[in-house]
């Protein structure tokens, strides 16, 4: 049996922090693990250090990560940065389509993107670097953006306009490029790195202690920030540190009680009262996703994110509007009540790109399955709704059909909880400067 120099209430205390902390990390290691080292997996894409592709949108099949988008085909690479920089290289596409990588630490933060708001789309090479790497650009390479965690994610998002558009996204897709540098330059490969000992994944591995020998695992490719150093020294006392063995069986059984509250506590407590902050309008998708800069250190912030959408887009690239209550403060629910969502004439979604409003199953918080098939209401899809005689636009959220003459505008509910989320690509001025309001979803009657 472990002992610890904590005293309950001090690993109670500690377990807490090092939860809100650890768990959007451990999180990010389930897709890692899914679509990079298990092979027999059904979400597996390519190595470490390839791409892989998914040719369609997502669907309700797809259990990657929770609340994906299905406007935009995605490709992924998850890369290791250790023994060398990785170079991503982009296509030149035409102008009115949205691309982008982003690019995502072991932490969660957004440290980059590539693509359209940000470098335009007129494609190039560009160098992603880990912490340890020293030198100067190379030549013919657009950016050098650096990872401060030697394992991180590059998630490629290309914009589809209709089913029939499928063939160019995949040419697009095709034309997508992940190489080490050394390749890229044509010089010698360097050392390999170490062989990495990848934990298979477990049941409830993100709600117990054992969260925690992930968390130990993971801290190995992170070196500590300077402004984490206390925090990383704090967590110690538990065993909880960078490459550590951490076996819930061992510790002393106050000890762990103590842990177990911890981690309920944050649900319980910190999620808790979050929920009801963000119901309220106070807190949006766009406090949650950036980088260590914008987010400060604001675990819970980072914990949230990673809860409700994990791999969000930073607030500049795109900005997601929840619908988890309706006009009342209601939880959503397909099997009490029919809703409406309507848009007054020039209130639609002021977007640079593009936008959406996609529906998810509550307790899975994965895609809804219905006869249509259909996830999604956009405005790559205005030209086939029906407007009121004064110009407005109102879409029919519910479970079963509300009529021929209004199917055009319907978006399928489940017989239960759901919610929606409505995401504003490269949104525009007038949604940062209050022109534009989040308009509410209406209840009408029983579903």
């Amino acid at each position: 049996m472990k002992t610890t120099s904590a005293t309950p209430e001090e690993a109670r205390a500690i377990s807490r922090k090092a939860y809100l902390y650890g768990f959007p990390m451990v999180e990010t290691y389930k897709t890692l693990h899914k679509q990079s080292i298990d092979k027999t997996s059904p979400d597996y894409k390519a190595p470490l250090n390839r791409l892989g592709h998914s040719r369609t949108v997502a669907t309700p099949e797809d259990k990657f990560v929770v609340t994906p988008n299905s406007d935009t085909p995605y490709s992924f690479a998850w890369l290791d940065l250790r023994a060398e920089p990785m170079v991503i290289t982009m296509p030149k596409i035409e102008p009115n389509r949205y691309y982008s990588v982003q690019l995502v630490d072991l932490y969660t933060h957004n440290f980059g993107f590539l693509g359209t708001r940000s470098f335009g789309n007129e494609g190039g090479d560009f160098q992603i670097a880990g912490p340890n790497w020293r030198g100067e650009k190379p030549p013919g390479v657009r950016a050098v953006i650096p990872c401060e965690t030697q394992i991180m994610f590059a998630l490629f998002r290309t914009q589809l306009f209709n089913p029939g558009d499928l063939r160019n996204v995949h040419q697009i897709q095709d034309a997508y490029q992940v190489q080490p540098l050394s390749l890229y330059l044509g010089n010698p490969a360097p050392n390999v790195a170490p062989a990495v000992d990848w934990p298979p994944l477990a049941d409830g591995m993100s709600e117990s202690v054992q969260v925690f020998r992930y968390f130990n695992f993971l801290l190995q490719f992170c070196p500590t920030h300077p402004s984490e150093k206390e925090l990383m020294a704090r967590f110690a006392k538990l065993g909880i540190g960078p490459g550590k063995p951490f076996h819930d069986r061992e510790l002393a059984a106050e000890t762990k009680k103590a842990m177990e509250e911890g981690i309920a506590a944050v649900w319980q407590e910190e999620f808790a009262g979050f929920m009801k902050r963000v119901n309220a309008g106070e807190v949006t998708s766009g406090d949650l996703f950036g980088t260590r800069e914008f987010l400060k250190n604001n675990y819970l912030y980072r914990f949230a994110g990673a809860k409700l959408g994990l791999f969000g887009l930073s607030r500049e690239e795109a900005l997601y509007f929840p619908y988890f209550v309706d006009a009342q403060g209601e939880q959503l629910d397909g099997a009490k009540y029919a809703y409406a969502l309507r848009f007054e004439k020039g209130q639609l979604p002021p977007a640079g790109a593009f936008w959406s409003f996609t529906m998810y199953d509550g307790p899975t918080q994965y895609l809804v399955a219905n006869p249509l098939n259909r996830y999604l209401l956009n405005s790559t899809m205005l030209d086939s709704f029906h407007y009121g005689a004064d110009g407005s636009l109102t879409f029919h959220v519910q479970k079963d059909s509300p009529g021929a003459g209004k199917e055009a505008n319907w978006l399928p509910a489940p017989d239960g909880p759901f919610y929606c989320i409505m995401r504003l690509y490269i949104p525009r001025p007038a949604v940062y400067n209050g022109q534009w309001k989040q308009p509410p979803l209406q209840r009408l009657a029983a579903g």
